[in-house]
């Protein structure tokens, strides 16, 4: 065989190897029906998601956050006019947004667990909204291609509480939020009272924050936790009336603080529905046996309300709170870094890490994670916790979205809306009013962190901390304690936040 003949067989070796893998590409085609029990309330216009996962205990669509211990791939897209009475099929060649590196059309050999859910709500920020549309996992092996069909059969429940004698529902639409949005707009709580309530008497009132996207429906797992129970019938247990409040608001958690973009939240909980709340249950409208806590996004927001309202909360027990200090919005310094996704060295940013230190998950990854999630494809309206803290945080944008203080794919920061983030940085907040603020918060600080938080939070409260030490008229009595090697929200409970708010109450009463 001459030169030219061995180039060409060559080259038909390699065109037929590049046709036989072609061939053997484990693509994956979806096909998605509604059931027809399910036509009068399915709307034509949403967002599909696949979820994708090789964990079997999983159940595949609650995966919205990502789990460095056990990885879920989602894969989204908009569809319009989505016919209720005719399969469409969907495949890797399709244009999807999604979290891992591999495409519908490449999926790495191996069993997997996959479900669908329709994203049709337009009222709450998350996939899990009461009347959001699913289908039942199913297990497959990826060895080769493979068509899937997904009837889309069972739909979200409307939410509600586990009836109690002590437990009640708030339900209030506020005239303020509404207003601001043109439409109607509700807050919601629970209310756990104390054992022996008396309707008569006047009571202290804690108002409690979930952490990230926590509902007023949590109040369930205290009500059916039978050792929590046990103690709150008993006459060791506080005469405190406690409130959850709701986290859901138009772009994942409301924080309980006023934006631009997701309309006054804070005016509307402390002029509307504080007052409305204590009408109904405590007997007293005075901010002196008032307190207010969390942990991590809890923490953050029952904090901001003390420092923002010192006047009507008489003491803040905040635990593992989300970034206080925005030189230390985790790792990243948002004034004076260019990126978010690497530091200064080109090296991936980590979010998460072990109470060893080991990273679990870079910056980049939980932000891939949060585009899908978002309509616009973008962590902007994912629902998720950089979707409320640039809602929160930043100025509305052109498009009506939150403009983004970096960008979601690339990670560069605008440092023009990183300035803009100023107000609800509680450190330069603080530093700027102290001389009026100062006096109001004497007493009423405690703030716990772990020194290992597994999102390097521990960083945020050291820079508040040590503004606090630096204080002079007055000088800060508050109280802020690091446990070292405790990650995040270890040593919170409901239990000792209520103690730590009845020796407040007995101090108060000398």
């Amino acid at each position: 065989m001459n030169i030219k003949s061995t180039c060409l067989f060559a080259l038909f070796l390699c065109l037929g190897l590049q046709v036989f893998a072609q061939e053997e590409q484990h693509d994956l085609t979806i096909q998605v029906s509604i059931d027809e029990t399910l036509h009068e309330s399915f709307k034509s216009n949403g967002r599909l998601f696949v979820f994708l996962t090789q964990n079997a205990k999983l159940e595949p669509r609650k995966q919205i956050w990502p789990n460095p211990y056990n990885k879920t791939y989602v894969f989204a897209r908009n569809i319009d006019n989505f016919p209720a009475k005719k399969t469409i099929e969907l495949s890797g060649k399709d244009q999807w947004t999604k979290t891992p590196d591999w495409d519908l059309n490449a999926i790495p050999e191996g069993t997997y667990y996959v479900q669908v859910v329709w994203d049709q709500d337009t009222q709450e920020s998350r996939i899990d909204a009461p009347g959001n549309l699913f289908a039942s996992k199913q297990e497959i092996l990826i060895d080769g291609k493979k068509t899937l069909e997904f009837n889309l059969d069972q739909k979200n429940e409307a939410r509600e509480i586990k009836a109690h004698h002590l437990s009640k529902l708030i339900d209030l639409k506020s005239d303020t939020l509404s207003a601001w949005w043109g439409k109607e707009m509700t807050l919601k709580a629970s209310v756990l009272l104390p054992h022996n309530y008396d309707n008569t008497k006047a009571y202290p009132i804690r108002y409690n924050v979930a952490g990230y996207g926590g509902r007023y429906t949590r109040i369930d797992r205290l009500i059916t936790y039978d050792k929590f129970m046990k103690w709150w019938d008993s006459n060791e247990s506080p005469q405190i009336i406690t409130v959850f409040l709701d986290g859901e608001g138009p772009f994942g958690d409301s924080y309980q603080m006023d934006s631009e973009n997701s309309g006054p939240y804070g005016y509307s909980l402390i002029n509307e529905f504080i007052p409305h709340i204590e009408s109904k249950f405590r007997g007293t409208d005075t901010p002196m046996t008032r307190f207010v806590d969390g942990c991590s996004t809890g923490g953050w927001v029952s904090l901001g309300l003390q420092l923002y309202y010192p006047d009507v909360f008489n003491g803040v027990y905040s635990y593992s709170p989300d970034a206080i200090d925005f030189e230390n919005y985790q790792l990243i310094n948002i004034y004076k870094e260019k990126q978010a996704f690497k530091n200064e060295v080109g090296y991936l940013r980590p979010i998460m890490r072990d109470t060893n230190g080991e990273p679990l998950l870079s910056m980049k990854e939980f932000i891939a994670y949060e585009n899908v999630f978002g309509s616009s494809d973008s962590y902007l309206d994912s629902g998720g916790q950089f979707s409320a803290h640039t809602a929160l945080y930043s100025p509305k944008g052109d498009n009506g979205l939150p403009m983004p203080m970096f960008d979601p794919y690339t990670g560069v920061i605008n440092p023009e809306v990183a300035k803009s983030w100023e107000k609800y940085d509680f450190k330069k907040y603080a530093e700027t009013n102290w001389s009026v603020l100062g006096p109001k918060i004497q007493g009423k600080i405690y703030i716990w962190m772990g020194d290992m938080d597994h999102f390097y939070l521990n960083t945020g409260t050291r820079g508040f901390g040590d503004f606090l030490e630096s204080t002079s008229n007055p000088k800060s009595d508050a109280i802020i304690e690091f446990t070292p090697m405790e990650g995040h929200c270890s040593l919170y409970s409901h239990k000792k936040v209520l103690l730590q708010m009845q020796e407040r109450i007995d101090f108060l009463n000398k």
